[in-house]
């Protein structure tokens, strides 16, 4: 490691830890079941609280189950392999995310003022992704990389097979302007994406086997035996599944309720505090891997995660929009738009910054300023003009990785070994 560049860091002499065990999980679940507990007899008792109280309980419910699944999925590396391995847990850890928005977008079907809350759910998605969750993830592992280097260090390294998530998140992120140029997502928009996501996962079953690192819960998953480990795996799979079901309506529809009753721009509370909350298991597991040294797989999971947040989810709103009652076309408003606008560009910034395979220590404060900085926009005028800062920094950074620009749109197509022997 250079004062430059960070690699994935394994902290030398620290001595080694206690290998969690059964007792680890058992407590873990109790915590998570005492959480899910009073959403789930609301649930079956049919009773109503009023909107604010159902807010936090179900969204406590939500939260606690997306951390199972995160438990669930981390263990299941263990007999899935590769990159296909951080495919799977990183479109898992938002599997509550999409519940809460297909929702939405299931209900807008019959109930056009819904629309405005499918857009908002995925755009505040999106943009908290990227916009807080890779700068953090990055700021923590170089600080640690400092720590343990003893000099500073100004830039995470990406492996040479990241150019491949890179090369799936640029053309996504291109063809996803079709949405705010013609202000709505169609049906064949949305099935398109959703076979790029199909071909992103055929591909990362090429790639060859890697020993996981687990942590916590997950560790104590994946140190069962074969039998119970797939037991459990499969256990909490269909534990976390079936309260995130039980409890994506009530929590969409309280968010809502809620803002009406705070007197909160309902759209706002959509916007951030449903993706917040589901999305809040899978920034602490990326955080708690950049802290010990893994900042490369961290910020490779949260790639990952961009990747089927702006194709599977994107795509699948005009489906569940056609399900619920609704045209083979979703389509949205000015407000709409221009957050569409705003999340694409912000995307597109994303994957120029790390055209390099470096993510540097400036790129994470530049996005998360801007992340900061569009809470206090709130006029069309202003996200516009944000859209339009995302949109120079990114032609700037192409400019300046243009030799990079080529081979990564043809990442997605070329052989995995080709990937890991080119710099």
């Amino acid at each position: 490691m250079s004062a430059v560049t960070v690699q994935e860091q394994h902290p030398a002499g620290s001595p080694p830890g206690r290998v969690p065990g059964v007792g680890t999980l058992v407590r873990s679940l109790l915590i998570a079941l005492v959480v899910m507990a009073p959403a789930l007899f609301l649930r079956l008792t049919g009773t109503h609280p009023e909107p604010v109280l159902a807010l936090v309980l179900f969204g406590a419910a939500v939260v606690a189950a997306s951390f199972v699944l995160a438990w669930a999925a981390e263990a299941a590396q263990v007999d899935v392999s590769g990159g296909f391995a951080i495919a799977v847990l990183a479109l898992i850890a938002v599997l509550p995310e999409y519940a809460v928005d297909l929702y939405y977008a299931y209900t807008a079907g019959s109930d056009p003022t819904y629309v405005q809350y499918a857009a908002a759910n995925m755009t505040g998605s999106n943009r908290l992704l990227l916009g807080l969750g890779w700068p953090l993830v990055v700021l923590v592992s170089l600080y640690v990389a400092g720590r343990l280097n003893k000099r500073p260090a100004t830039a995470l390294a990406l492996e040479p097979e990241n150019r491949l998530e890179l090369g799936f998140l640029l053309v996504a992120g291109v063809v996803a302007f079709v949405i705010p140029a013609t202000g709505h997502i169609h049906l064949v928009l949305g099935v398109a994406l959703i076979a790029w996501f199909g071909f992103y996962m055929y591909k990362l079953t090429r790639g060859g086997a890697e020993e996981p690192d687990l942590i916590g819960t997950a560790a104590a998953v994946g140190n069962l035996p074969r039998r119970a480990r797939r037991a459990t795996v499969v256990a909490l799979f269909v534990l976390a599944a079936a309260v995130i079901l039980a409890c994506a309506e009530p929590f969409a529809e309280s968010l809502v309720e809620s803002g009406t009753r705070l007197g909160i721009d309902d759209f706002l509370l959509v916007q951030w505090l449903a993706p917040l909350a589901s999305e809040a298991p899978e920034f602490i597991i990326a955080v708690l891997f950049a802290w010990r040294g893994k900042g490369t797989a961290a910020i490779a999971t949260l790639i990952s995660s961009k990747i089927n947040q702006w194709t599977l989810l994107v795509g699948s709103l005009p489906i569940a929009y056609l399900l619920g009652g609704g045209t083979a076309s979703l389509v949205l408003d000015t407000r709409q738009v221009e957050e569409v606008l705003l999340t694409a560009t912000q995307t597109m910034m994303g994957v120029a910054i790390l055209l390099s395979l470096r993510f540097h220590r400036w790129s994470a404060w530049t996005l998360l300023g801007l992340f900061a900085v569009q809470f206090a926009v709130t006029s069309t005028t202003g996200r516009f003009a944000l859209s339009g800062i995302y949109a120079l920094v990114t032609v700037v950074v192409l400019v300046v990785h243009r030799k990079h620009v080529v081979p990564t749109l043809v990442a997605p197509f070329r052989r995995h070994r080709e990937l890991t022997t080119a710099s």
